[in-house]
């Protein structure tokens, strides 16, 4: 049974057991796709065990690695807003254990109840910062500009 552990956002207790009762368990061998960047996205996981590795398509080149996320974490939230389709891709890295829910149905309740519409996209949205907050300082690591020795003893 997934265990809530804060990576997939604050959502109150009886929210988050009304999502979980959405879910149903699922096992992704190792290398095993779970969606395509550009393809409609139907469904979303929360890992229970393993990692996921996100990758987005370089034309002429292999799949280069985003992120890799591991137990209690989010995979996916293309599902939640137009045009629900993924902007990466996702691979199983070792055997994967998760939950799988149902893209539609959840919206549907989403819709059908606004406060737990509200709290699952509240979750999401803090998924979604804090991911773009790890993207950016990987790419400040990256690309930006990097003190040298020399650089600190002539400030002094």
């Amino acid at each position: 049974m997934f265990h809530a552990t804060g990576r997939i956002g604050r959502i109150p207790k009886e929210h988050l057991d009304r999502l979980l009762a959405f879910g149903r368990p699922v096992t992704f061998e190792s290398g095993s796709r779970l969606f395509e960047e550009g393809h409609p996205a139907r469904n979303f996981w929360l890992v229970e065990g393993g990692s996921v590795c996100l990758d987005v398509h370089v034309p002429g080149r292999h799949a280069a690695a985003v992120e890799t996320l591991g137990s209690g974490e989010l995979i996916g939230w293309s599902w939640l807003f137009p045009p629900y389709q993924w902007h990466l891709g996702a691979q199983a890295v070792g055997t994967v254990r998760a939950l799988e829910f149902d893209a539609a149905a959840v919206r549907a309740e989403c819709e059908r109840d606004p406060d737990f519409g509200r709290a699952i996209t509240l979750a999401c949205a803090q998924v979604i910062a804090a991911r773009l907050q790890a993207s950016r300082l990987r790419l400040l690591d990256l690309y930006g500009p990097h003190a040298s020795a020399d650089d600190d003893s002539s400030r002094n």
